[in-house]
């Protein structure tokens, strides 16, 4: 939910929140709902609030590709996951980046899992501890 309002917005260039009120209200009726769309607006909210500090640490790690040339798939990917490495703390490194590598080899390009693996893994390593 959180990764479609992500990717969606960026898209469509308005804010993730707006969308991610529409999927919720489109969702109220499935089991459950309360605890993911908790945790989807806490992401989007987080992602938002740190966009400028997210993208440049995406920026900084992918070396010759600019965020802008990546596939709009793998920028919401990598922001969910850069999110959730520096600022969720309940969330293990290990499973934001493998869970990451899962849907951009699921959703993206060839070469994207890979991509995402590397690119996540040198940002995890320069973490410091908090």
């Amino acid at each position: 939910m959180a990764l479609d309002a992500i990717f969606a917005a960026d898209i469509r260039k308005i804010n993730p929140e707006l969308l991610l009120v529409v999927s919720a209200e489109e969702q109220q009726d499935r089991q459950n709902q309360d605890e993911i769309v908790g945790y989807a607006k806490q992401i989007v909210s987080g992602v938002v609030a740190s966009f400028a500090e997210i993208d440049d640490r995406i920026e900084a790690f992918s070396h010759t590709w600019s965020v802008d040339r990546m596939p709009a798939v793998d920028r919401a990917i990598l922001r969910v996951a850069v999110w959730e490495i520096l600022f969720n703390d309940e969330v293990p490194d290990a499973v934001a980046i493998s869970e990451a590598v899962a849907l951009a080899t699921q959703l993206s390009t060839d070469g994207s899992g890979t991509f995402v693996n590397g690119l996540l893994g040198a940002i995890a390593g320069t973490k410091t501890a908090r």
